[in-house]
C-alpha cells in the first residue's frame, strides 16, 4: 500500500489501524533501521518519524502529525472521534517521551488538540486495544495497564515479563491475547474490545 513519502523509504512502518471510513493510519519509528535486531540496519531517508494516514478514495499518504520522537501503537475511540498514540522515546533517550497522546479526529480526517494521555512509569508503553466502553488497554512493561477515557488509571494486570501488544478475540472478543517477550497469554476479561473485523 505505501512504501515511501515523497520518493524517500518510509523508516519502518509499525503499528497500524485501518478506520470505518477505510483510512488506513500508521505509525512509522525508526525501530526496524536502528540496528539488525528487529529488522536491517540502514541510513533514514526521512527527516523524522510521523504518523501517517493513507487516504482510502485517492491512495494519497500524508502526514498526520509530524510531532513524534518515536511514534508507536495507536487506536481510535469507539466513535473514531479521539485518536490515542503511543510515543515511545525513552526507548533510546533517558529523557525521552515515554507516554500516551489523545487527538481530537474531525470528519476530514486531521487531528487537534494533541495532549498528554497517560505516562508510563514502569517502562514503556508499547500496542495497545479499546474496549466496548471506551477504556483503553495496553502494555505497560512487565504488565498490562486499563485506562479510562478519562485517562484514570483503573487496573494492572502483572504479566512478569516485557509485554509488546496486546488483542481482544475470540467469539465474544473478550478474551485478551498478550504477546510478552517469550510467551503468548490469554485471559478472559469483562469487557469487549471493538477492532473490527
Amino acid at each position: 500500500m505505501a512504501d515511501s513519502y515523497q520518493g524517500k523509504r518510509l523508516n519502518s512502518p509499525n503499528d497500524v489501524v485501518v478506520t470505518s471510513d477505510g483510512s488506513v493510519w500508521f505509525s512509522d519509528p525508526p525501530y526496524g533501521i536502528l540496528s539488525d535486531y528487529e529488522g536491517a540496519r540502514a541510513a533514514g531517508e526521512l527527516d523524522g518519524c510521523y504518523l501517517f494516514r493513507l487516504d482510502p478514495k485517492s491512495g494519497v499518504l500524508a502526514i498526520a502529525s509530524d510531532d513524534f520522537d518515536k511514534p508507536n501503537g495507536l487506536a481510535f475511540s469507539p466513535d473514531e472521534r479521539v485518536l490515542y498514540v503511543a510515543d515511545t522515546g525513552r526507548s533510546h533517550d533517558p529523557d525521552g517521551p515515554h507516554h500516551i497522546r489523545a487527538f481530537d479526529v474531525d470528519e476530514a480526517g486531521h487531528l487537534s488538540n494533541g495532549r498528554v494521555f497517560a505516562v508510563c512509569e514502569t517502562g514503556l508503553f508499547d500496542g495497545f486495544r479499546i474496549d466496548e466502553d471506551g477504556n483503553l488497554w495496553t502494555s505497560a512493561g512487565d504488565a498490562v495497564d486499563c485506562y479510562g477515557p478519562d485517562g484514570t488509571l483503573l487496573g494492572r494486570i502483572k504479566i512478569g515479563e516485557m509485554v509488546s501488544n496486546l488483542t481482544f478475540g475470540g467469539p465474544k472478543k473478550n478474551r485478551l491475547f498478550i504477546t510478552a517477550t517469550t510467551s503468548l497469554y490469554a485471559l478472559y476479561v469483562n469487557r469487549r474490545g471493538i477492532q473490527w473485523p
